[in-house]
């Protein structure tokens, strides 16, 4: 801008009499000061505690630098000319967001609460709404604010006949969905895990629950999992729930694939010419899944602090142990809170834990039928066995979490792959 370099702006806005304030000549040329102040503004709400801790608040910091960039912008020279076009942009996008969401609607079915602060929501399906695992959507509920979207990961599989996401209360927004829910549709005692759907018949509600939109769904890494003959999945904490929609694909993969086992079997006691016409659409219909279907094996790691944690997903891990029998889907679960199994505060815990699992065939820590184990997994072993059991196989690793241990995991991946005839090809998710 002419007239004086930009460090000299804010000074020179700050000395500025009220009397030549409005004047169109002072507005032009420190025009550079109220664009300065509102990117530092807005820079310093993105980080730390604004972004995470008050969502809205970045929000909202955002959309007032478009009105001052838009007051801006005729009295800057030509300014308009650059910005314009971003901008149309972003308006059509916001069009579209609000036409798409409409166009879906969806009825609340279930509410649970969980431990650890988590809320899960099981909604309809809408009509044509097609995802893949691993990809999520955004919520919006009008009643907290008509304007914040966010995004939750997709823990349904696509074939089943609902939407499902679990939501940790972590925000303002998530804190303010929850209250609703507690206030208005939970009695005041709530036991560890409770329903609304189950509530609602033993306790009549006047008023219904509150309306959600829904838009997407939203591409992830985790997406393009079927692109691996193993995978090793990696979650922590809350980072888990893209897994879970992919572990329920592939149980329903399972079941469809003993389905048509059965299938074959009935096929063989009825007459020679019905059985050859049915083995031959059996062995049809197989053949397409296992070409659209290149994964062999899968590997879960859940690493968590907290034991409650593992009652987001008890009902998963039950079914996956209970229906997969030939040892597609192995789960491993982590508790970092606890000493490693071989240190010696720990070995009292670890001989109960191993003969109640042995007689009963649940885990005391979890309360599943997936054993927990103690402190941080050793990552160099684990890819190393994987490297072992499935040679000249391409792996698909997927993590989503914290930022820390992605370096790790990457670092491991490009080192197992040039010392081993097993691929290992990494993608991450930061939550």
């Amino acid at each position: 801008y002419p007239g004086a370099p930009i460090v000299y702006y804010p000074v020179s806005f700050g000395a500025l009499p009220c009397a030549n304030f409005y004047s169109k000549r002072c507005h032009v040329e420190n025009s550079g000061a109220l664009i300065l102040h509102d990117f530092c503004t807005t820079f310093n709400h993105c980080n730390g505690w604004p972004l995470f801790g008050a969502f809205s608040v970045c929000v909202d910091d955002h959309r007032g630098s478009l009105l001052t960039w838009c007051d801006l912008s005729p009295r800057v020279f030509q300014t308009w000319m650059y910005i314009s076009v971003p901008l149309v942009l972003y308006v059509g996008e916001r069009m579209l967001r609000a036409l798409r969401s409409n166009a879906h609607p969806v009825q609340i079915l279930k509410v649970l609460l969980l431990p650890g602060s988590v809320l899960t929501i099981k909604m309809s399906k809408p009509y044509g709404f097609r995802y893949r695992s691993g990809q999520y959507i955004f919520l919006q509920c009008p009643i907290i604010s008509p304007f914040e979207w966010h995004p939750f990961s997709i823990t349904s599989a696509p074939g089943d006949d609902y939407l499902t996401v679990h939501i940790r209360t972590n925000g303002d927004w998530t804190q303010e969905l929850k209250r609703i829910f507690v206030e208005n549709y939970f009695p005041p005692h709530l036991n560890r895990r409770t329903s609304f759907s189950e509530l609602g018949a033993a306790e009549p509600r006047t008023s219904p629950p509150p309306k959600l939109l829904v838009d997407g769904p939203y591409g992830a890494p985790a997406q393009d999992f079927r692109n691996y003959d193993v995978l090793l999945l990696v979650g922590l904490g809350i980072g888990a729930t893209p897994f879970i929609s992919i572990l329920k694909d592939l149980l329903n993969n399972i079941k469809l694939a003993d389905e048509l086992m059965d299938l074959a079997m009935e096929t063989t006691q009825t007459s020679r010419s019905d059985d050859s016409a049915n083995s031959f659409s059996v062995s049809t219909a197989s053949s397409n899944r296992k070409r659209s279907y290149r994964t062999s094996r899968a590997h879960f790691y859940w690493v968590t602090r907290e034991p409650m944690s593992f009652e987001w997903f008890k009902g998963v891990m039950d079914e996956v142990a209970e229906m997969d029998k030939k040892g597609v889907i192995e789960l491993h679960n982590y508790l970092t809170s606890v000493y490693e199994e071989r240190d010696a505060r720990t070995t009292l815990l670890s001989m109960v834990q191993a003969l109640n699992h042995a007689k009963h065939g649940v885990d005391i820590v979890s309360g599943t039928r997936v054993r927990t184990h103690f402190a941080r997994p050793n990552w160099k072993e684990v890819f190393t066995k994987i490297a072992a059991k499935q040679p000249n196989s391409t792996v698909g690793v997927f993590y989503c979490g914290a930022p820390t241990l992605a370096i790790e995991l990457k670092n491991l991946s490009h080192e197992m792959s040039h010392k081993t005839s097993t691929r290992f090809h990494f993608h991450k998710e930061y939550f």
